[in-house]
């Protein structure tokens, strides 16, 4: 496979500007339809695609950390990890972190693939040109000031603009769960799809992804009915006894799909998911 042939020049040359230019060539042959992605169906394909191509080498260089660390974390006695070289990269300090703990527990546990995930896509970003150091402050300059915070986005927005901008770090047990979100809810909601056009960290020291949404001029919260109805017409069915805010299908997930993330809209008059989570069911 295609992707396998990348992961082998990331593990051997690391990002130097061939391996940059592979990945480049196969986002590209991913959003014109030659080249599938093995980790979603058809139609979340579309979803992945709309994210941009930001968020498609975030998730190559996700899918291969985790890809890396489960072979590292299988080899016995940790051998046949070749150091090709000089220097130690994020990838080999991960994949020698989790060796040292396979024998007792079997391969490595979510936060240390999170941990080595976000190492990579960062590493990525930075030899890609995708990634900005002080992104509040040129995002204030550029698309408007800070409207809101919540627990995983800063929301930035100027008067008249058809787009918000969002910095979204993740809440997710590992960072391809938090772009896998991404994904599903343009496949779930593209009138509210989100594109990403880079990463940076915050103030916190947490690693954000940079993205644009479209703007929902809101005439009201949704109702609980509303919503119910909503999630229905795309398979889903209450997972708390038709009182919670959590949904489930036999493929996926939705969660925290409360009134305060559901706006009927001004030109539609229907229900508009601007965030929730999303995520497999397995």
């Amino acid at each position: 496979m295609r992707i396998e042939h990348i992961f082998g020049m990331i593990a051997k040359e690391g990002f130097t500007d061939i391996t940059l230019h592979e990945i480049s060539n196969y986002i590209k042959d991913i959003q014109n339809g030659t080249e599938d992605f093995p980790r979603f169906n058809l139609s979340e394909h579309a979803g992945f695609c709309t994210a941009g191509a930001p968020l498609i080498g975030a998730s190559i260089i996700a899918c291969y950390a985790t890809a890396s660390l489960t072979a590292g974390s299988n080899a016995e006695g940790c051998e046949g990890q070749c150091k090709s070289r000089a220097e130690i990269s994020s990838l080999d300090l991960c994949r020698d972190a989790a060796c040292a703990r396979s024998t007792e527990q079997g391969g490595p546990a979510n936060w240390e693939i999170d941990e080595c995930q976000e190492k990579l896509i960062e590493q990525w970003a930075k030899a890609a040109n995708l990634w900005e150091d002080d992104s509040e402050q040129i995002l204030t300059e550029e698309f408007g000031p800070k409207i809101a915070q919540g627990a995983e986005a800063k929301v930035y927005y100027k008067e008249g603009n058809t787009s918000v901008v969002k910095e979204r770090t993740s809440i997710y047990s590992t960072w391809q769960k938090a772009l896998d979100a991404i994904v599903l809810h343009n496949c779930l909601f593209p009138e509210t799809a989100m594109k990403v056009i880079g990463f940076t960290r915050d103030s916190d020291n947490l690693m954000r992804i940079v993205l644009t949404q479209p703007y929902v001029n809101c005439k009201r919260l949704a109702t609980k009915d509303e919503i119910d109805d909503m999630v229905a017409a795309k398979g889903f069915r209450d997972n708390w006894n038709g009182q919670g805010v959590n949904y489930i299908s036999d493929r996926l997930a939705l969660e925290d799909m409360h009134p305060a993330n559901v706006f009927v809209d001004v030109v539609t008059d229907k229900p508009i998911c601007i965030d929730c989570i999303v995520k497999f069911v397995k």
